[in-house]
């Protein structure tokens, strides 16, 4: 039985985890200042997590060191974090203090109490100005984006404590993660989420650009089964977790609709620069958003290359783009209905 601290046990990712470790016997302890996280991440067939995680925040520093004192961890997986691009545009300043000056927090609490492994959940968004495909974990062009930025200084600062004190620390670059826990309520959810909560209001979704922009999906268990892998690796080091193939959004959007049996629906295409017009201030000012970033960030294409994964901790993605998507519809649906009935 290991000690494990999760942060952000109420988000998607990070209830799933939490769960998963739960199962194993894992002495868990989790903390969420539900600022994303939901209540219902946390409720499972066989357990709930509601009366055991902490309701406060990782900038909490004094809380932060009394539990890594009294709870003595061996993990620490951190997975809080601001996630949404356009809030982190909105609020850069909010973006650093929690994404990266909240990572170096737990790190130095890390380094003074002392932990087997921190695992830190990072993104593929950090490859958005890559253009040789697959991306590789040593490869990056500097992003552009708050949200990448506040992620890829967090890394730098992982690999410095790394290197300094002696710490084995991984760093997940996480492809576009979906599956049941997906948020679909909030303004903008991730296209899966997106896509399930229009068609299950008979709303037209509305894709941007062509929809035949490619990304690289991976599915929430398979993560989770590499999360666990990477506890034993020694060091440092950046791992992607992806599946190193693509789907265009509209090959995406055809498999949602299939499998909602809505095939009746159609979909409205617009262009890029409407993005992200849900947050108007970034439209306005003397400098507004440009038209340019807004089109690449549409448009990106997103393949993660991953062989080091395959390599180094013998993991490989199982779950199929149609089990997943049908996984996913099965429990948004649910919650959606639970949303209704307010």
């Amino acid at each position: 039985m290991s000690r494990i601290l999760i942060t952000g046990a109420a988000g998607f990712i990070g209830s799933q985890l939490a769960y998963h470790l739960w199962k194993k016997g894992d002495d868990l302890t989790l903390i969420d200042n539900f600022s994303y996280g939901s209540e219902d991440n946390l409720i499972f067939e066989d357990h709930c997590f509601t009366d055991e995680i902490i309701r406060d925040d990782i900038l909490n520093l004094p809380l932060i060191n009394r539990l890594f004192e009294e709870k003595k961890f061996d993990y620490v997986y951190h997975i809080a974090g601001i996630t949404p691009l356009p809030d982190c545009q909105m609020n850069p300043s909010k973006a650093v203090e929690v994404n990266t000056m909240g990572t170096v927090g737990l790190l130095e609490a890390a380094r003074t109490y002392g932990i087997k492994k921190f695992i830190f959940a990072s993104t593929s968004a950090v490859y958005e100005n890559n253009r040789d495909f697959p991306s590789v974990e040593d490869k990056v062009e500097p992003p552009s984006l708050i949200y990448p930025n506040t992620k890829y200084t967090a890394e730098r600062f992982c690999q410095s404590y790394a290197d300094v004190y002696g710490m084995n620390i991984t760093c997940m670059r996480f492809a576009n993660v979906y599956g049941p826990h997906l948020d679909c309520l909030r303004t903008q959810p991730p296209v899966v989420g997106y896509l399930i909560r229009e068609l299950y209001y008979g709303r037209q979704p509305v894709l941007h650009s062509t929809g035949t922009q490619r990304r690289d999906f991976v599915y929430v268990e398979d993560l989770i089964d590499l999360a666990e892998r990477v506890q034993e690796g020694t060091g440092f080091d950046v791992v992607n977790v992806s599946t190193n193939t693509t789907v265009s959004i509209n090959e995406l959007a055809e498999t949602v609709r299939r499998l909602m049996g809505k095939e009746e629906i159609a979909f409205e295409y617009v262009a890029s620069s409407n993005y992200w017009n849900r947050y108007p201030a970034l439209y306005e000012g003397a400098m507004p958003i440009s038209e340019q970033a807004l089109d690449n960030e549409v448009n990106k294409f997103t393949q993660l290359s991953n062989e080091y994964a395959r390599k180094r901790y013998g993991w490989e993605p199982k779950t199929s783009l149609e089990e997943g998507v049908q996984a996913t519809i099965d429990f948004s649906v649910e919650v959606l209905k639970k949303a209704d009935k307010g």
